[in-house]
Formats: structure tokens, C-alpha cells, sequence
């Protein structure tokens, strides 16, 4: 019985490799091991959990920005940017790949959806840039990569579930995401210019007769008819956290508007399309939300059955023998392991709420760590076997394009992202001086 708690999540691990439901495995084995710990009295704390978790008004903020995100794949918005962006950046080497980054960003801060962006740039960009004579591998993971940057580029889904989870104020870690987020930005379009200056033939620019058909003017004018809506989305929902007009769930609300109003200005609204968009919405936020449920069942047990007690005894032995730096990586070092095979929903209600209270009573900065966890998350989508990033990408890419060019081009970017996440952990203002100078320490 004193390792019931080991033997539970082992029976957790071994019943999600064998590809069962998440949601169901885990409220299947907490409902088991609560049986077999607690007897039938577990069945008095177990509405009390899950109720506690339904009224949380910190995760109201979930559907609405998954409305927001599905509403403006649908508003034509990221092609609009590719096309500008091509055009601005097309006179340098890799001056595409760099494009696709900065669009990756842009609608990274303007819907945080994974799926949406890494399929809508995966429809676009990948054609334009094999038929500009593009490395496959390059074009590939520049858009599994870019696609990507909605995981920590505010305002993000996964930064709400963990500050909720964790206990951190959401602005706190919208803030703390920017710089890191940037940075990310910047590692990948070090990488794409440094591979184009060694090896031009994997990167041509565009050729100078085509830029030259367009005017300046034109050029000035698309570019302003790109970057206002994903700025004043950018504006209307991080502006109001940072005036302190809003808190962050109500910014989503101010988010799915404004993506709404973004639909209707650039002409796609139809009651069809709105019914797709909330279709969609209502299946995704309805699987977050049961695999909630099913958390907060298995939190409850393993707590319970001392289980927090045991990894506790297991870290703090590690510190007793070693330094807390090395603790921290060994932790990170399994969840980036872990994101080899789990989602990252999975990973932060199964992991998460075991790992992140101990390692805060070790001393580290909330926000600090909620930061490198977040990081360490989106790798989750790029890493092989199950990284969902690269199942988008090969879906919606041209046939001559094979899983090996997709496992190949996504190599370099995510060491740069294991890079981005050393820079994190070694220099942490980068995460904490934002949200103490805009909130106060």
C-alpha cells in the first residue's frame, strides 16, 4: 500500500503508451486505485474536486480563445501575412523561411492554436517554397517550428492551464512569455539565415524582377492591410491586461470579439462558417475540459495515496546529493522526454501538478518555472514519434514531401528550442523583469 501511489501511475503510463483514451485512462485508473485506497467514501470527495475545478473563472478564458483562434483561421488572415511577408522579406536568402517565422509569431499572439496555424501555413507556404526551389527539410521545419510559437507567445491556452494549475497569475505569466517567446523567434531565424549564408542552394531569394513589379506604395499598403489585424488583436487583448482595464479572461472575451469584427471587416462571415467556428470550439473545449475532469480525479488519488510524498522524497534526495540546478534539469529533462509521447494537455495535468509544487518549495520563481515549463512543452509538438505538429504538417503537405523530410527539418529547430530553454533557465530576468516592472514585484 505505501506504493500504491508508484503502481498507479505506472498503470497510467503503460494504458496511454497502449493508445487508450486520455480522459478516460485517467479517470478510469483514479476511480480504480481510489477504490482500492480509500473504499467507497472516495465517492463523497469526488464531486467536490471536479465541482471546484467547473467554477474556476480562470478557465473560462479557454474557449474563448480557441474561439478566437478558429474564428480568425477562417478570416483569411494568415494568408494575407504570408503573401506580404514573402514579398518583404523574398530579397534575402531564406527570406521566405524568415517570413513563415514572423507570420508563426504574429498569429501566434493573435490565437495560440497550434493545429490552426501549422495546417494553414503547412496549405500555403510549403507549395510556394518547394516551387522557389526550397530544401523540403528547410520548408517543413520552418512550419512545423513556426507553427509552434502560439504555445508561448501570449496570450497562450497552455499558459492559462498551467498558471491555473500552478497557482500563477495568468498576466504574470503573459508577461513573463514575451521575451522568451521573441527570443525563440530570433534563435529560428539565426538558424534559417546562417543555413541560406552556408548553403545558398537551400534557400534561394526571390528573383529581383518579381519584387520590382510591385511598387512601393503597393507594398506599403499590403503591409498595412496585414499587420493591423493580428496587431489590433495583439493590442485589444494584451494591451487591456497591461492597462489593467481586463483580466486576462476577460481579454479573451475581448479576443473573441475582436476576432469576430476582424471576420466580418475582411468579408467571410456567413452563418455557415460561424457554425463551423463554434462546432470546432465546442469539440475542442469539451476535450480540454474532460481531460480536466479526469486530472482532477488522478490528482485527488495520487495525492492521496501520498503519492506527492513519495516524488518529494525522490527530488529532495537528488538535492541532498546534487544542487536544486540539477534537480531542475533532471526534471526538465523528463518532460522533455515525456513530450516524445504525450500531448502537451496530457503532460500538463498528469506532470504538472506533481513536479510543479515541489519544485517551488525548493525555492524557485513561480513564474520563472512556469516559463521554462512552457517552453519545454512546445517542444512536445515537434518532437517524433507523436509530435502533433508534424501529424498537421504531413497531412496538408504536397505528396513528394515524406515523413523522413518532416522528421529531418525539425532536427535543427528543436535544438535551437532546447537552446531557447538553456537561455531561459540560465538568465531568468528574461522571464521575471517584464511581469515585476508592469505588476510590481
Amino acid at each position: 500500500m505505501e506504493y500504491l501511489a508508484a503502481w498507479m501511475f505506472l498503470a497510467l503510463t503503460i494504458l496511454l503508451m497502449a493508445g487508450f483514451p486520455v480522459a478516460f485512462t485517467l479517470l478510469g485508473t483514479a476511480l480504480f486505485f481510489g477504490l482500492i485506497g480509500f473504499g467507497w467514501s472516495f465517492f463523497d470527495l469526488l464531486p467536490l474536486r471536479i465541482w471546484g475545478r467547473m467554477t474556476n473563472v480562470t478557465l473560462i478564458a479557454v474557449p474563448l480563445f480557441v474561439f478566437m483562434g478558429v474564428m480568425l483561421e477562417r478570416s483569411g488572415l494568415a494568408e494575407e501575412l504570408l503573401d506580404t511577408m514573402g514579398v518583404l522579406f523574398g530579397r534575402l536568402r531564406g527570406g521566405l523561411a524568415i517570413s513563415v517565422v514572423v507570420v508563426g509569431a504574429l498569429l501566434g499572439a493573435s490565437t495560440g492554436i497550434v493545429g490552426a496555424t501549422v495546417v494553414t501555413m503547412g496549405l500555403l507556404a510549403v507549395p510556394t517554397m518547394l516551387r522557389r526551389n526550397y530544401q523540403k527539410e528547410l520548408a517543413t521545419g520552418t512550419v512545423a517550428a513556426s507553427g509552434t510559437l502560439g504555445q508561448i507567445i501570449p496570450p497562450s491556452i497552455v499558459l492559462v492551464l498551467i498558471g491555473d494549475i500552478v497557482g500563477v497569475s495568468v498576466g504574470d505569466l503573459f508577461m513573463g512569455a514575451v521575451f522568451p517567446g521573441l527570443a525563440l523567434v530570433a534563435l529560428y531565424m539565426i538558424y534559417i539565415l546562417g543555413a541560406a549564408y552556408f548553403r545558398p542552394g537551400i534557400a534561394p531569394p526571390i528573383p529581383q524582377e518579381e519584387l520590382d513589379a510591385i511598387s512601393r506604395r503597393q507594398l506599403l499598403v499590403r503591409i498595412g492591410k496585414a499587420l493591423f489585424p493580428p496587431l489590433f488583436l495583439m493590442v485589444a487583448v494584451l494591451g487591456s491586461i497591461f492597462a489593467g482595464i481586463a483580466s486576462p479572461t476577460e481579454a479573451a472575451a475581448v479576443g473573441a470579439v475582436g476576432a469576430f469584427l476582424l471576420a466580418v471587416v475582411n468579408k467571410r462571415f456567413n452563418m455557415t462558417m460561424f457554425r463551423e467556428v463554434m462546432r470546432t470550439t465546442l469539440n475542442l473545449t469539451c476535450m480540454v475540459f474532460i481531460i480536466l475532469c479526469g486530472a482532477a480525479a488522478f490528482g485527488l488519488v495520487f495525492r492521496g495515496l501520498g503519492g506527492d510524498t513519495l516524488v518529494r522524497g525522490f527530488l529532495g534526495g537528488l538535492a541532498d546529493q546534487y544542487s536544486k540546478g540539477v534537480v531542475l534539469a533532471i526534471v526538465m529533462g523528463v518532460i522533455f522526454i515525456v513530450g516524445f509521447f504525450l500531448d502537451f494537455i496530457e503532460i500538463t495535468f498528469i506532470h504538472v501538478p506533481v513536479l510543479a509544487p515541489i519544485m517551488l518549495e525548493f525555492g524557485f520563481d513561480p513564474v520563472w518555472f512556469c516559463i521554462l515549463l512552457a517552453v519545454n512543452l512546445q517542444t512536445s509538438f515537434m518532437t517524433p514519434p507523436f509530435g502533433f505538429s508534424l501529424f498537421y504538417l504531413k497531412a496538408v503537405t504536397p505528396p513528394e514531401i515524406t515523413t523522413g523530410n518532416i522528421y529531418r527539418g525539425i532536427i535543427p529547430f528543436v535544438v535551437f528550442q532546447l537552446i531557447g530553454l538553456a537561455i531561459v533557465a540560465f538568465y531568468p530576468p528574461l522571464a521575471t523583469w517584464l511581469p515585476s516592472v508592469v505588476f510590481g514585484d
